[in-house]
């Protein structure tokens, strides 16, 4: 069976920089429901669309095909006092606007700490990056009626969120 629309794709990857550094490597596959359902990056859904399993694929992604551009204006400066006492760089708190929606908070990433005020990073920690994605196709089937219901993949078992 070959990717298509409507099939269940699993895959081994790495994910490197543009200097070739490893930033992340999946030793189990991934799967995801392919056919535009956003499961995964659009770039390698197109390379990996009509491919058999064993095919390995590589893809260069720039930034506004990866994580978007880096984003100054989501870099905030907030009060130290609106923040835990035990804050530390690398903690994350979702956050967004006073009137904002659910929908509308982020995450945001402690990129420093003083004794005044804590710097919050919305950015993805990968924005503004080329990245280049490296595969492998482990495993192709028909998705079933409940994951083209729900517009994702289901793990063994069945609906897991």
């Amino acid at each position: 069976m070959r990717a298509a629309k409507d099939t269940v794709v699993s895959l081994r990857y790495e994910l490197f920089d543009a200097d070739g550094s490893l930033l992340e490597k999946a030793d189990d596959p991934i799967s995801y429901l392919h056919g535009g359902y956003d499961g995964i990056f659009p770039a390698v859904e197109e390379i990996v669309h009509d491919k058999d399993v064993g095919t390995k694929f590589e893809v260069t992604m720039e930034p506004d095909d990866a994580f978007g551009e880096y984003e100054h204006d989501l870099v905030r400066v907030e009060p130290r006092n609106l923040f835990p006492e035990n804050i530390e760089v690398g903690m994350q708190f979702e956050g967004g606007a006073e009137d904002a929606d659910d929908e509308d908070y982020m995450l945001y990433t402690v990129v420093d700490v003083t004794d005044d005020e804590v710097t919050v990073d919305g950015n993805h920690p990968l924005a503004g990056k080329t990245l280049n994605f490296v595969g492998v196709i482990t495993g192709v089937r028909a998705a079933t009626a409940d994951e083209l219901k729900h517009g994702h993949a289901h793990g063994d078992g069945g609906h897991h969120h």
